[in-house]
């Protein structure tokens, strides 16, 4: 009976199978962090949306106060002797 190498076929696949296993924890890890850091993005973003959402309604709100006739102002307007 021989004895195998320790380089046997098998054992190389085991290895490189291990390495591809290490390669795809350290993808995932990443993966989780760049989504960690999306998310917190995306909150952040939606945020601010509804806070600028709120100004504009607020604005709005102000520009349908101002009356029409205010649009021309005083030098706008023609002096009496035309």
């Amino acid at each position: 009976m021989t004895d195998f190498p320790a380089e046997t076929p098998q054992n190389n696949d085991y290895a490189g199978l291990e390495k591809r296993i290490d390669d795809l924890e350290s993808q995932l890890a990443f993966q989780e962090d760049t989504i960690s850091e999306l998310n917190e993005l995306v909150t952040a973003q939606s945020q601010e949306l509804h806070r600028l959402q709120k100004h504009l309604v607020l604005v709005a709100e102000r520009l349908q106060q101002i009356p029409e006739n205010q649009d021309q102002t005083e030098s706008d307007e023609r002096p009496p002797h035309y």
